[in-house]
């Protein structure tokens, strides 16, 4: 998944950066309106976190103008302002949730999770897909009810494919919405990582949950229970 967070107070914003990059997102951040709204319009951002307080104008503002150019991805306004009627112009803004500081990460991580799920079309943080089941809160994957050790890159790709069940999604997506910009994207690591995971998933060869159509890129195979 790929998050931005739009805020200026520098410390947050690295404690925020450090939490999700550690959660296996890739983070871009911004210290201003404009920067943020550069990244809302240039990369395929799945999930925001943007501030009301900005130095050149304001979090609503932002807002507004993604909703105003359908970018549609879901937003989290994260402020020190806490005043319902604040709530309220917020979320008419065009935000998806709204959340005061001071704040604990496992109500943040929580509301983060259930944006994505939502924007997906999934109501549950777990995803069960025949015999197998994956616990987005947790970043836990079961197999026929036993857990399942993946990388954190692994458990990234795995995510990605089962929340757009039967989609093709290329190499190019795929890398965009999972690895920072740094990534080296001609590499074959994205390859690697859906190999581990077949053998992961499939030791026996006969399930076969993630297709490869030549060409075009990665589906997952099994519709959701």
């Amino acid at each position: 998944m790929r998050i931005l967070i739009v805020e200026d107070e520098h410390s947050l914003a690295q404690q925020l950066h450090q939490y999700f990059s550690h959660k296996g997102f890739a983070v871009d951040t911004a210290a201003t309106a404009e920067e943020g709204r550069y990244f809302g319009d240039e990369f395929p951002i799945d999930v925001a976190i943007v501030d009301l307080g900005l130095p050149d104008f304001s979090g609503l503002e932002l807002i507004r103008g993604w909703r105003a150019q359908n970018r549609t991805f879901p937003v989290l306004i994260l402020t020190a302002r806490g005043r319902w009627q604040e709530k309220v112009e917020g979320l008419e803004a065009g935000a998806d949730d709204y959340l005061v500081k001071p704040f604990h990460y496992e109500e943040l991580w929580a509301r983060i999770n259930a944006l994505i799920r939502r924007a997906a079309g999934k109501a549950h943080p777990v995803m069960e897909y025949g015999p197998y089941a994956l616990n987005t809160t947790a970043q836990e994957v079961r197999f026929r009810d036993q857990p399942v050790e993946l990388t954190a890159y692994e458990y990234k790709v795995l995510e990605y494919l089962m929340l757009h069940p039967g989609k093709v999604l290329s190499k190019t997506e795929l890398s965009e919405h999972l690895y920072d910009e740094d990534f080296e994207r001609d590499s074959n690591v994205l390859e690697v990582f859906i190999g581990r995971l077949r053998r992961k998933l499939d030791p026996d060869g006969t399930l076969k949950p993630i297709e490869t159509l030549r060409g075009r890129g990665y589906r997952w195979a099994f519709e959701e229970k």
